[in-house]
């Protein structure tokens, strides 16, 4: 979506900046398409463009946005080479194979003038003369050959004919091979593009690790920024090539850190018609630089090597009400209707002879089983639109804690659909009326939000139970949670990775604690019906309980070492006065000897 808005308003930049350009001047831009294609194609092979001030002043730009997933390149070893290919492959769709291939062959690099100079163009003399010259020896070549046998048709061969005939064919091979050279060349530059060199240099395993390969790719890169430039000043409008990199955080650390690198590269020159978009995550990001073998000692700190990369850092803002609320109608709107009408299936009897009544009596039975089914299907359609309704609405408080991302906001609903089936089944079964579907919906978001601590407070649960103890069904889950929440503290190390996926702690408080009450009862109810929630997160929290709950072996007493402690121990039972001494005092006698061998004092039974 931002994306997609950024595009739409650089458009609209471009359309302005045009209009008042036109408006400053009155040279309008030259078309490519069309009846200005064979234009374009003279200024190819006849003249040379000159980076005029005048060029430079031009405030009218044209965006030519690509997007490149990073993704679908994932699995290469070479994934910037897939963001060097992907480049030329959009400036070669968007402008045409032949005019591309016409410049590899016969173009001239822009030149730049010093003064005051408004000549945009100068004319290749020397290509207008060869190519004259290759049409006047090629007409030549023919004339001669055709008197040639022309006269010898006539019966009046001679010497000179022959003469005529060997300077004819020479003419004619010699142009004639010159023009078809030139020819063959724009068509090997219009059926191998840039796209298959690159690719033909990567699978070259030997030449890759060669310093001849960068070099190759950047004369590739060097060639399409001067047919740019080229183009610019054919267009009388400035080109940026727009590059929107996404998917970049899902790759491996060495292609993340390739790309990086390969966007530095194309932007090291000042005047490159290059903007780089990305769409990461910059945590993920900074993670996969400083975890980068061949990055060690220089991106040491990934959000140093990010400044120093990134020259317009742009974090997306909190998403605003009115935002949630239709981003979460929008994918509901999305979902398939399978779930929202009555699904009814059709029983097809039983193939087989059997008399009359039976066939009446299935058929009774099948019709009577469609009613039920169609009522169950209403029953259900009516309670998932109950339960999504609450998603969206904004008088319910339950939007506030679904997060800004549009892909939790998808996993929600498409979750809420099952987990409302399950329950209404669930119901059936036990006859009685349960949880509501707004709450459905609020457990579900729950299990999404806070996973680790909801399945903290349900092994506490089932701990509990297994002993014996648990708590009653009207007690509330928060505060089970806030009885437990010291020992969770303790495991914080080890579960650091699945607490990562917790939400905001304060906003937890206030579901539980406030808006969402949910008891035991209601949990150990939903519970059954939820889907959403990985069930591997409670086994490792009750395999640390249960390996925290071990206490340590004590270590074998020697017999040697038992003897004094028992004379000591009859020592102290005899020294005990009538006056009533507590003895107690016997053994605090013993504290300082303790310390004295162990530095602490031993805990007295």
């Amino acid at each position: 979506m931002m994306l997609d808005k950024i595009t739409m308003l650089m458009q609209q930049e471009a359309a302005q900046r045009e209009a008042e350009e036109l408006q400053r001047v009155q040279w309008r831009p030259r078309p490519v398409r069309g009846w200005g294609f064979p234009r374009l194609l003279w200024y190819l092979v006849f003249l040379q463009p000159i980076i005029t001030e005048l060029h430079l002043r031009r405030k009218n730009v044209q965006f030519l946005f690509i997007r490149f997933s990073a993704w679908q390149y994932a699995g290469s070893d070479k994934l910037w080479a897939g963001l060097v290919t992907t480049l030329c492959e959009g400036i070669r769709h968007r402008y045409g194979a032949l005019p591309f291939s016409v410049y590899s062959v016969l173009g001239n690099k822009p030149a730049t003038t010093s003064g005051c100079c408004h000549r945009e163009w100068h004319c290749r003399r020397r290509v207008f003369l060869a190519l004259l010259a290759l049409l006047a020896a090629l007409c030549l070549g023919v004339g001669l050959l055709y008197l040639s046998l022309g006269g010898h048709a006539l019966g009046h061969g001679s010497a000179s004919g022959s003469v005529l005939k060997v300077f004819g064919g020479a003419a004619t091979t010699l142009s004639g091979s010159g023009l078809l050279m030139a020819v063959y060349s724009v068509g090997k530059h219009m059926f191998v593009s840039q796209r298959k060199k690159i690719e033909r240099l990567v699978s070259r395993e030997k030449f890759g690790s060669q310093l001849g390969f960068m070099c190759e790719v950047k004369k590739e890169v060097e060639l399409l920024t001067d047919f740019l430039c080229f183009l610019e000043i054919y267009q009388r409008r400035r080109l940026r090539v727009v590059l929107e990199v996404t998917g970049l955080d899902t790759c491996y650390p060495e292609r993340v850190v390739g790309v990086l690198n390969a966007i530095n590269t194309l932007l090291s020159d000042s005047h490159a018609p290059f903007i780089f978009i990305l769409v990461v995550d910059p945590s993920i990001l900074a993670a996969c630089l400083e975890s980068a073998g061949n990055m060690k000692g220089t991106a040491d700190n990934g959000y140093l090597f990010l400044n120093r990369t990134v020259t317009l850092p742009f974090s997306v803002p909190i998403m605003g009400r009115r935002t949630k609320l239709q981003f979460l109608h929008d994918a509901v709107q999305s979902r398939d209707d399978l779930l929202f009408r009555e699904i009814t299936r059709k029983l097809r009897p039983p193939a087989g002879e059997g008399s009359e009544g039976v066939q009446l009596l299935a058929v009774e039975t099948q019709a009577g089983a469609e009613r039920e089914q169609g009522r169950i299907d209403a029953e259900a359609a009516r309670r998932i639109q109950e339960a999504l309704f609450c998603l969206h609405d904004e008088r319910d408080c339950l939007y506030e804690y679904v997060p800004d991302n549009v892909v939790s906001m998808r996993r929600i609903v498409n979750t809420v659909p099952i987990t409302v089936r399950l329950l209404q089944q669930q119901q059936q079964q036990a006859d009685y009326g349960g949880p509501t579907p707004r709450q459905a919906v609020a457990w579900v978001v729950l299990a999404n939000q806070w996973p680790c601590r909801l399945s903290w407070v349900l092994q506490c649960l089932e701990d509990r139970q297994q002993v014996g103890g648990a708590p009653e069904g009207r007690a509330r889950l928060w505060d089970v949670f806030c009885d437990n929440s010291r020992e969770l503290h303790t495991m914080t190390k080890a579960l650091q990775n699945v607490l990562d996926l917790d939400g905001d702690p304060e906003l937890f408080q206030r579901f539980l604690g406030a808006d969402f009450p949910f008891t035991v009862a209601e949990a150990q109810c939903l519970l059954r019906c939820t889907v959403n929630l990985d069930h591997s997160i409670r086994r490792r929290m009750g395999l640390i309980r249960a390996v925290k709950a071990l206490k340590p072996p004590t270590p074998p007493k020697s017999p040697a070492g038992d003897a004094p402690h028992a004379i000591n121990g009859a020592n102290s039972a005899s020294g005990s006065s009538p006056a009533g001494r507590n003895p107690g005092n016997a053994s605090e006698a013993h504290q300082p000897r303790e310390r004295a061998h162990g530095g602490k004092p031993r805990p007295v039974a």
